[in-house]
C-alpha cells in the first residue's frame, strides 16, 4: 500500500518514480557520483559568500578536507560557525551536497559554516566517519583565533547521516571531557541501527527517498556487520547511548513520513527526559530531505524554524 496520499503537496515532485532509489553495493557508485552537487545552485550564485578549500592532516595520514564559507568583506568582529556534516546514508555525499543551505546560512546570519568532508563507508567503517568529525571540529577551535571566529558561539549542524554524526560528535565531546558545542541542530537525524533492522518502523514511513533497505546497507556498511546487534557503540548510533544528560542545547526537526521519524522523536524525548534544552519539529506530509526543494510552506517552514532558533542560541 502507497501512503502517497499522505505527502504534503508541495513535496509531490520529490515521489516521482525517477526520485526513487536504492542504495546497495551494486548501485553505489552511481549514486555517488549523481550526488556530489547540490540542487538549486542558480539561487545562490550571486550571494556575497566566499568559499575556501583547507586540508589538514590526520594521525593516520589522511588530508581531510574541509569547506569554509563565510561572508564576504566581512567585518573585523569574531563570526559565529556553524560546523556543518553532510548526508547520505554513511556511504555518499560531499561538503558541496548541501552548498546551497550552507551559502543561504552565511548570507542570512552573517556567519560563517565549516563544512568537514569525513570519510565515507564501506570503505571506512566505524570509528573513522565519527573521528573525522572529530577531528575537523578540533581544527576548527584550533585555527579560531586565526580564522576570524568566535570559538565561544560554534553549534554543530548535520543532516541524515550527517545528523547522527553531529549527535555522535556531542556525546564524544562530552564523554573526552573536551570543550563543548554551544548547541546541535539535528536534521531528521540517523541515529538507530535498529530501526529497519530489529524494529519494523510504522507502515506510513520510509515509502521516498530513504527507505529500510537503502538503511540496513548504509547501517551495514558502517558497522561492517549487519546491523541490529548487541554492542553497537553509541559513537556509531547515538540512540544507543545509555546517557544522554550534559549534551548541548538541541533543535531537532523531521518528517512526519520520514524512516526516522519514531527513532527521532524518542531520541527527543529522551534529551529532554536528561534535562537538555531540546527543540523538536515534525512537519506533517514531510519525507526524508523534503527541505531540497527550497520552496513550498513545509521547506520555508523548516528554513525559519532554523533560522529562528540560530539567531536566539547564537546572540545575532
Amino acid at each position: 500500500m502507497s501512503y502517497k496520499h499522505l505527502v504534503h503537496p508541495s513535496l509531490e515532485p520529490m515521489t516521482d518514480p525517477e526520485m526513487a532509489y536504492e542504495i546497495n553495493a551494486e548501485t553505489l557508485q552511481v549514486m555517488r557520483e549523481q550526488r556530489t552537487q547540490a540542487i538549486g545552485l542558480e539561487h545562490v550564485q550571486d550571494l556575497p559568500v566566499s568559499s575556501e578549500t583547507v586540508f589538514t592532516t590526520l594521525a593516520d595520514g589522511h588530508e581531510l578536507r574541509l569547506v569554509i564559507y563565510q561572508p564576504e568583506n566581512r567585518s573585523e568582529e569574531a563570526l559565529p560557525v556553524v560546523y556543518h556534516i553532510h548526508g547520505g546514508g554513511m556511504v555518499m555525499g560531499t561538503p558541496e551536497m548541501m552548498e546551497v543551505r550552507n551559502k543561504l546560512l552565511v548570507d542570512k546570519l552573517g556567519i560563517a559554516v565549516v563544512s568537514v568532508d569525513y570519510r565515507l563507508a564501506p570503505e571506512y567503517a566505524h570509528p573513522i566517519p565519527a573521528e573525522d568529525c572529530y577531528a575537523g571540529y578540533q581544527w576548527t577551535l584550533a585555527n579560531a583565533e586565526a580564522l576570524g571566529f568566535d570559538a565561544s558561539r560554534i553549534v554543530s549542524m548535520g543532516e541524515s547521516a550527517g545528523g547522527g554524526l553531529a549527535a555522535a560528535l556531542s556525546l564524544l565531546l562530552r564523554d573526552r571531557g573536551d570543550r563543548s558545542l554551544l548547541g546541535q541542530y539535528l536534521i531528521y537525524p540517523m541515529l538507530d541501527d535498529r530501526t529497519a533492522s530489529t524494529v519494523e518502523p510504522a507502515p506510513p514511513v520510509g515509502e521516498f527517498i530513504w527507505t529500510s533497505a537503502s538503511n540496513r546497507y548504509g547501517w551495514g556498511a558502517l558497522l561492517g556487520c549487519k546491523p541490529g546487534g548487541e554492542d553497537v557503540s553509541p559513537y556509531a548510533a547515538p540512540a544507543r547511548a545509555s546517557d544522554l544528560a550534559g549534551l548541548p542545547t538541541t533543535f531537532m526537526y523531521t518528517g512526519a513520513l520520514d524512516l526516522f521519524m519514531e527513532e527521532d522523536i524518542d531520541y527527543a524525548k529522551r534529551l529532554m527526559c536528561a534535562g537538555v534544552p531540546t527543540e523538536l519539529h515534525v512537519y506533517p506530509g514531510a519525507i526524508h530531505a523534503f527541505e531540497m526543494l527550497l520552496s513550498g510552506p513545509i521547506a520555508e517552514q523548516a528554513s525559519m524554524d532554523i533560522l529562528r532558533s540560530l539567531r536566539a542560541l547564537l546572540q545575532l
